[in-house]
Parts: structure tokens; C-alpha cells; sequence
């Protein structure tokens, strides 16, 4: 019997990467993508600026983005930056978390991760959508949006309707349209939300010492402030290279909105102090922009021929990094899930119930605890309780210990990593 028919709502890297497994496994999926499509020119002329953000891709991430031919499009770019070692400290306090081995020209140390530009990922993605080999498999629609959601029972699915009068009939609806979610708004689903009353600026920077492909964290009283490897991609930046990073500087709102009325050169100077000079000064910054911050977790992953992932799903405080991987490991889980009791079913059961309950058993309680121990640390770490002397206390000898405990931080590292 042929695979049933699935309807992926949500061209995003988590959506675009759950509908090339299904048709690399020749399953028939649907992928619906509201933003236009882009030609190379466009996309080349987007790629030509750097972009502040990153994702920090897990080396789980990297292997999923490997199945679907995605990431030897992106190492073939040149524009990621492999990191080898992750560094935690905090101001003021005693106690380091040190990941891994910097990397430099007489260390070639085993990579942890890698940081990829938001768009560089999109783009290897687009291209892999496009390919001869999941075409039979995998229709895309571009530039159009979801309408309406009319669900025609257990045994038939939805009818979908968009915005330009299509309608396409689906045995399962795979929602994977971001924190705003229509689909999750349509299936009643409930969210449990939490506002930090904080925000993150964002930027480029380039600092005088170099990377030494280093992912940096510092946890603040403000909030964490992280400096990110950035690719090089002018001749002028690989000839002095592992000098551009990434930040994601968190404040209390009212002073990231104040922060943010500042020159670029005032928050540059401002910034290198908060980092206590980590990286020497900051010679330019770039692409200075703010998001305000806040956790989200969908009340249910699942309604009856219906699943959320990625974003739509669960939103989690940047501090870790984790909220693409996070989104990552939704996709592997429900890929699997759904071609395993396909093939135990002899071929009649697709996204049935207790499928994707099975999926959401597998995530939801894994996605809760990353959200709320982000929040602890968040909680721990920044605000007034944070300073108080038994909270500093109780930091400081907990980093300190943790710190000296290699066990436990292959553990950590092996977390981090999502394998």
C-alpha cells in the first residue's frame, strides 16, 4: 500500500527538512511555505551581507541536515564556523565551565558544533527541495498561505484550504509554522507561556583577539551575554580570520530599549565592557537588531491526524542555543515514529493516534525540562535574587564544583551535542 499523504504547514528549516526525510523515503508530502520562492540571484544577493544571528547546530542537528544533503551544501559554502570548545563564566563569581579544546593551527580538536547563518541553512534546504531525487515524492508550494482547516474525521484527515482557492486533502497535518502557530491556533490547542521581561540584542561584532573557535557565554546579572564564531566571508576577513562573532546580549527590557537608542559605537564600547574585554575591543559591529524574550509550550503536541514540532511546539530561552536543535530532534523522533508503526502495521497505519502520542511522550516531556532548566538558570544567574549573597554563594561553589567533575562534564557536553 502507498504511504498516505502528509501536509507539512511551515517552510522553515524544521519543516523543509522533516518533508525531504518523508520523500527521501518515498512518502508523498506537501509542503506549504507562506514566504516566496527565490531565485539563485535573489538568494545570492541576500547571502552577500552577513547575518548577525546564528543557529548553534548540534552535532544531532548536523547529522539530520547530513541525511537530507543539506549540510555538504552548507560546508561547501564556507560559510559556517565549526566551534571545538564552549566556555561558561559569570562576573564576579569564582568557577569556569570549559567544554572541549580551543581550536588553532597546531590543534586540530574534535568539533562540538557549528554556527550557521539562519538564511545559509534556508538556502542549502531550498536547493535540496528542488532535487531530482525527492521530486516524484515532494510538491512545494511558495508564496501562499493556510486559510482554513476542515477536519473530515479519523479515517480521512483534513481538507486544506489556501489562499488561492487550492485545496488539498491530507491524511495528517504536520504543523511546523513557528511560535505563532495557525495550525495550533486551529486545532484549539492551549499554551502555557512565560515572559522573561527581558530582551536580547542581537549584532555582529569583530573583535581584536580572535575566536579560537570558542563558543562564550557569560552569565551576567543582566542576563547571559553570548559571543558566537562567525564565518568569514570576505577576503579581507579570511585573511585575518576568526576575528567576527555573533551576539546575543540580554538585558532587562527597559535597558535594551534604551541600549538600543545609543550609537552603534556606544553600544559597541558598552558591549566590550560587559564582556570584560574577553575578546580586546570591538573594532565594528554590524547589524544591530532586538527580539523580546519568552518561553512557550504548547499544551498538547497532538490532535487527531494533526502534530506540532519545532517552534510551534515549544519556544525556549536563547541562553543555551538549543531552540533549532530542540526543533531538530522533533523531526528525527516523528520521522521515525511514523515509518516505524507504518511498517509494523503492514503499510495501513499513517499518523495515527497512537503514533503520535508515542511521539509526543518521546519530546514534550524532554522539551519541558530544557525549557524550564533554561528558565532556572535564567532565574539563577539574573535579577535581584540573583545577587543576594546565598544565591552567589550557592553559584559560585556549584560552577567550581561542577567544573572539577569530568564526568559530569561529558555529560553535559554529550547533552549538548543531542547524540
Amino acid at each position: 500500500m502507498k504511504t498516505p499523504h502528509t501536509l507539512i504547514i511551515g517552510g522553515g528549516i524544521v519543516g523543509a527538512t522533516l518533508a525531504l526525510k518523508l520523500a527521501q523515503a518515498k512518502s508523498p508530502v506537501t509542503l506549504v511555505d507562506a514566504a516566496p520562492s527565490r531565485d539563485e540571484a535573489t538568494w545570492n544577493k541576500a547571502l552577500s551581507q552577513r547575518d548577525a544571528r546564528v543557529y548553534a547546530l548540534s552535532l544531532a542537528s548536523i547529522g539530520l541536515l547530513k541525511d537530507v544533503g543539506a549540510w555538504q551544501k552548507i560546508t561547501a559554502s564556507k560559510r559556517k564556523a565549526d566551534y571545538s570548545q564552549m566556555q561558561v563564566w559569570q562576573l564576579n563569581g569564582i568557577g569556569e565551565l570549559l567544554f572541549g579544546e580551543p581550536n588553532d593551527d597546531n590543534n586540530h580538536a574534535p568539533m562540538l558544533g557549528s554556527m550557521v547563518e539562519p538564511l545559509v541553512i534556508e538556502h542549502a534546504l531550498s536547493q535540496r527541495l528542488c532535487g531530482s531525487d525527492v521530486s516524484d515524492y515532494l510538491t512545494v508550494i511558495a508564496g501562499h498561505k493556510v486559510v482554513a482547516m476542515d477536519w473530515l474525521g479519523a479515517q480521512q484527515g483534513y481538507s486544506v484550504s489556501l489562499d488561492n482557492d487550492q485545496v488539498i486533502k491530507t491524511a495528517l497535518v504536520v504543523g511546523a509554522d513557528g511560535r505563532g502557530s495557525f495550525v495550533r491556533k486551529q486545532a484549539s490547542i492551549g499554551l502555557d507561556t512565560l515572559d522573561y521581561k527581558q530582551t536580547a540584542i542581537c549584532c555582529a561584532i569583530q573583535t581584536t583577539k580572535p575566536h579560537q573557535a570558542t563558543a562564550r557565554q557569560a552569565m551576567l546579572p543582566t542576563g547571559t551575554l553570548a559571543l558566537l564564531p562567525l564565518a568569514d566571508i570576505t577576503d579581507e576577513d579570511k585573511a585575518n580570520p576568526q576575528h567576527w562573532q555573533s551576539v546575543v546580549w540580554t538585558l532587562p527590557r527597559n535597558q535594551a530599549l534604551a541600549l538600543l537608542d545609543e550609537s552603534p559605537r556606544f553600544i559597541a564600547d558598552k558591549l566590550a565592557a560587559a564582556s570584560t574585554y574577553e575578546l580586546g575591543d570591538i573594532n565594528q559591529i554590524e547589524s544591530i537588531a532586538s527580539f523580546p524574550l519568552a518561553a512557550q509550550q504548547a499544551k498538547s503536541y497532538v490532535a487527531d491526524n494533526l502534530v506540532l514540532i519545532g517552534d510551534a511546539a515549544h519556544g525556549v530561552h536563547p541562553l543555551a542555543g538549543q531552540g533549532l536543535n530542540l526543533g531538530m530532534l522533533d523531526v528525527q523522533a516523528l520521522y521515525e515514529q511514523l515509518e516505524h508503526d507504518f511498517a509494523r502495521s503492514g503499510s495501513t497505519m499513517w499518523g495515527a493516534s497512537q503514533t503520535l502520542r508515542t511521539y509526543e511522550r518521546a519530546r514534550r516531556p524532554h522539551n519541558s525540562l530544557m525549557m524550564h532548566s533554561f528558565s532556572a538558570l535564567n532565574w539563577l544567574f539574573a535579577g535581584e535574587l540573583a545577587q543576594t549573597r546565598p544565591i552567589q554563594q550557592i553559584r559560585n561553589e556549584g560552577m567550581s564544583a561542577v567544573s572539577k567533575i569530568k564526568p559530569l562534564m561529558r555529560l553535559f557536553a554529550k547533552q549538548a551535542s543531542g547524540v
